[in-house]
């Protein structure tokens, strides 16, 4: 018989559901005592090789007020076949057309930046399908351009009329039906497929040369980044180098000696552009999704680019955004590409346009949802009326959407704490998410999941056992024996980017928030030894001893980190004798446990191999718990891991004082 934990990684490899409760209260009484809220993290197109698509349209519920799909949870009776009648989907439904792609290049990069970047989009171009629509203007050999204003913004009105997209009016007496070969349809003015233009394209590229306005000492480039997003429309693909400085969506002034707000200048309300600038941001991203379009943002600078700003155009519309130093960096290159990725049947992992509607049994109600969405506000009986997050609906437009994104879904349980749910009764959600898949045909991923019910008087113990920490680990409960690893989450989160900004610009908080994860809360750390196999370990100094090898993924970063014994037997060459093949077999393992998160992993993290020593070895120090530092180095009976030089409180503390704190008074 699987344990609870075995089935919830089995429903998560099956379903992309993750929840917080496996095992439910039965009453709105007995869920408001468990304090952590009933909810679940949905990955709509969770990655799976065995799922076929179905080639018929999905066999709905009549009743109007539901709806539901039918799935292998239902109760089937085949001889009155009450589910044989079918019904085709009329909302959201597209004509076939190719994906099209919008690239916003900055021309105010340094010189190897710009030639870097111009590399990395005619690679781009070799991997887009045949038949996508790229931007072209003009003839074979002469290219055309447009220029704007970048001061301030445009209407749509505005913007066809400069683009010669509207036509003339024609005198009543002239007036005709156009004929085809005198109006030809205006887009391919604009837009053609890529296996036409992929020469001239590749060429235009090769061309683009750096911003030819002189930039003088002190100031900084003039960059109309705001403007810039409010004429592109499509999957809007944004290469910037620097922040906004003039325009509709600037963040800083043009002078170098004023810097770009800080997170003291937010809290003393001293950032002059901030409020201006994520208004702009949050209009333009409203307008994408009213279009089922997206925004993805490359941002590579070592200064702040206005990320802080410009995060709600990913937040809302499912766009990507990335951060790095610099567009001739690895993983940028190796980010960008996988983009372009495919899956196991040869086809882009990326959908467009896509719908996620939620239906529920009557003992439950929708809360909201947290994640890349925006409300359709669809209301129904299975809506809740106290609101969380994207609340008040019970489905969702995600403009962009691929196998990574997860939201999450809350729930409120509303059964009577006098009414009985009958012996064997279960719970039942259901997921439909309708997308534009990358071969351009509409279809509709379904997930159904049904989980037990429980009284909370006499199953308490069924409850507590089918709590899953990962999935709650961002929320709050009180100690149980069965939460032993819910305080370790909770020490991490209180050390981690989210919740200390030390350090972290308002750009880096924006985009660690935008990529939230589990790994991010608390790194994942592996003990490679001549011992055994690989094993995870603690996240603890203790970890840290000389004859053994640590893998950390923090997610943003892989770190490999060799032990003083370890980095000696290298620095001996002991790798390379035949008598030591176990030795150099131990050193390629890690080696090629992080090459496969790397190839998996997106965006594409940093390479960290240190050792002992080593001058990149703080990226292993910061993420422990501190159980031995300097204060306690000679204390008794004290394990012999490494000590860390830190005065911040160790998960023992924590745990005493949370202890000290359930048993007193105020509680």
């Amino acid at each position: 018989m699987a344990t609870y934990l075995e089935f919830i990684q089995q429903n998560e490899e099956r379903d992309g559901v993750h929840f917080s409760w496996n095992v439910w209260p039965s009453s709105r009484l007995e869920a408001t005592r468990t304090v952590v809220p009933l909810a679940c993290l949905l990955t709509p197109l969770k990655e799976r090789p065995d799922l076929p698509p179905v080639q018929y349209e999905p066999v709905l519920c009549s009743r109007l007020t539901c709806k539901a799909v039918l799935n292998p949870l239902c109760q089937a009776d085949y001889r009155t076949k009450l589910w044989a009648r079918n019904f085709c989907f009329q909302r959201n439904q597209f004509p076939p057309s190719p994906l099209i792609f919008l690239y916003v290049v900055d021309t105010c990069l340094e010189e190897d930046d710009l030639q870097a970047l111009k590399e990395s989009l005619q690679m781009s171009l070799s991997l887009l399908p045949p038949d996508a629509l790229v931007h072209e203007l003009g003839y074979e050999g002469i290219s055309k351009s447009y220029v704007f204003h970048g001061t301030k913004g445009l209407t749509a009105k505005q913007i066809q009329d400069m683009l010669g997209l509207t036509k003339p009016a024609m005198p009543m007496q002239q007036a005709r039906p156009p004929q085809p070969q005198e109006h030809p349809f205006v887009s391919s003015r604009f837009l053609q497929s890529i296996h036409k233009i992929d020469m001239n394209l590749t060429d235009l590229l090769g061309e683009m040369q750096r911003g030819p306005w002189p930039v003088t000492q002190g100031k900084r480039p003039l960059r109309s980044t705001g403007v810039t997003l409010s004429i592109a429309v499509a999957r809007i693909v944004l290469f910037t180098g620097g922040p906004p400085t003039q325009g509709p969506g600037m963040v800083v002034g043009e002078e170098l000696k004023i810097p770009i707000r800080s997170w003291h200048d937010i809290e003393k309300d001293n950032a002059r552009f901030m409020k201006k600038a994520t208004k702009h941001c949050e209009m333009l991203a409203n307008r994408t999704t009213t279009n089922d379009h997206s925004i993805d943002t490359y941002a590579c600078a070592l200064d702040q680019t206005g990320l802080l700003e410009m995060k709600c155009c990913a937040d809302l519309t499912g766009g990507h955004m990335v951060m790095g130093d610099s567009f001739n960096t690895s993983p940028f290159k190796q980010t960008f590409q996988r983009i372009f990725s495919k899956d196991f049947n040869g086809d882009f992992r990326m959908a467009f346009g896509a719908t996620l509607e939620v239906k529920t049994s009557r003992e439950l109600k929708i809360a909201g949802a947290i994640g890349p969405c925006v409300s359709l506000n669809v209301k129904g009986p299975c809506v809740l009326e106290n609101e969380l997050g994207v609340g008040g609906t019970s489905q969702w437009k995600i403009c962009g959407l691929d196998p990574t994104p997860t939201l999450g879904i809350y729930f409120e349980v509303v059964n009577q704490h006098n009414s009985l749910i009958p012996q064997g009764g279960r719970g039942s959600i259901q997921f439909v998410t309708q997308y534009q898949h990358s071969s351009t045909q509409s279809r509709i991923r379904v997930t159904t999941i049904a989980q037990n019910w429980a009284d909370a008087q006499s199953q308490l113990g069924h409850i507590e056992a089918a709590f899953d920490e990962e999935a709650a680990a961002v929320l709050m409960a009180r100690l149980s024996d069965s939460f032993s690893l819910y305080p370790q989450f909770m020490i991490h989160l209180r050390r981690s980017p989210f919740l200390q900004v030390f350090n972290n610009s308002p750009d880096d908080s924006s985009y660690y928030m935008y990529h939230f994860s589990l790994t991010m809360i608390q790194p994942i750390l592996y003990s490679y030894s001549f011992q055994g196999p690989p094993e995870p370990v603690l996240l603890d100094s203790s970890s840290i001893l000389a004859d053994r090898i640590l893998l950390m993924d923090t997610f943003f970063q892989i770190v490999i980190y060799l032990g003083e014994t370890i980095a000696q037997w290298r620095e001996a060459g002991y790798q390379d004798m035949p008598e030591y093949k176990n030795f150099k077999h131990l050193l390629q393992a890690p080696l090629d446990d992080a090459q496969e998160i790397l190839q998996a992993r997106f965006p594409v993290p940093r390479y960290i191999n240190t050792e002992h020593g080593g001058s990149q070895a703080q990226f292993r120090l910061s993420k422990v718990n501190p159980s031995q530092t300097h204060n306690n180095l000679y204390a008794w009976g004290q394990e012999s891991g490494a000590p860390i030089l830190t005065d911040d409180v160790s998960l023992q503390v924590f745990m005493d004082h949370l202890k000290k704190l359930a048993v007193s008074s105020a509680c």
